[in-house]
Parts: C-alpha cells; structure tokens; sequence
C-alpha cells in the first residue's frame, strides 16, 4: 500500500489540496478523515464541496450525522463520532453505493461498514496553520487518484 504526504501551510492550501481531488473523483467514492480535533477534516471537506462545484456552506454534520449537499454530484458528508462503540448501521451502503461522494470523518468507529477500497486521509496538526496531510490509498482506483493528486502539487 502506498503513501502519499502533503504538507499545507493554511487553510486555503489544505482546500486546494481537497479540491484537486475532488476533480478526479467518481460516482461511489468514498473518502475517509482522521485527526484530532481542529486538524482540519472540515476544512479538507469544504475544498472537495469547492470541488464539485457545491455553493452551499459546508460545515461539520456533528449532530445530524449526515449531511447532504448538490454540485456537479453529490457530497455526503458524515461524521461518525457518535457511533463509537455502537452497531448501529444508518444505511452506509446505500450512501457508499450511490450516485454521490461519501467523506466519512472519524471512518475507525464504523470500518466494518467501509467498502474494501476507499481512500483513507489522515490529517495532523504540526502548528496553528501547517498541516500534514497522509493519503493511504485502498485500491487500485485511489492509488491512481491519490498518484494524480501528487503530481499536481
């Protein structure tokens, strides 16, 4: 399995980094976030939602779960912190077997529902603006996606 790292040093490169990917994504992706708190997961959503040509604000879905967004084709965004050591299952196949993008945040607390490739995005906080974004790629599809992502930066 590869890896790919990509250093931001503000909140617009980390939405540039997110919005280069969001133009190679397709129907059914599925993108999964981890990092602590203030790492930048919704930053990183808010660039794909740029991406996909999404004019609505995006913000994180910590209370609704899930929240729905219409560009050029869907963004479902999910924040799964909530279901830590639960079984409940909101239909994620449904979502990860649409016609749409699926960003999971906090992903770990739901893996069993995952589909067998995603790409898996870790984002950790080095100081008040620089990021460090690992990219891990589950697939064929994504080690082409996230090898593209690097050649634009």
């Amino acid at each position: 399995m590869s890896k790919y790292q990509f250093k931001t040093h503000s909140d617009i490169e980390t939405r540039n980094v997110a919005e280069r990917l969001a133009l190679l994504l397709k129907p059914g992706d599925v993108v999964t976030l981890e990092g602590d708190l203030g790492a930048g997961k919704t930053t990183f959503t808010k660039g794909l939602a740029n991406g996909l040509g999404i004019k609505r604000t995006v913000n994180s879905p910590t209370f609704t779960m899930i929240k729905e967004y219409h560009g050029e084709m869907p963004l479902y965004h999910m924040d799964v912190y909530r279901l830590e050591d639960s079984e409940e299952d909101i239909g994620f196949e449904e979502y990860f077997n649409g016609n749409g993008i699926c960003v999971v945040e906090w992903a770990h607390f739901i893996e069993r529902y995952l589909p067998s490739e995603y790409l898996a995005v870790n984002l950790s906080y080095i100081n008040e603006t620089t990021r460090l974004l690992d990219f891990r790629p589950m697939g064929e599809h994504y080690e082409s996606v996230a090898h593209k992502v690097a050649g634009y930066l």
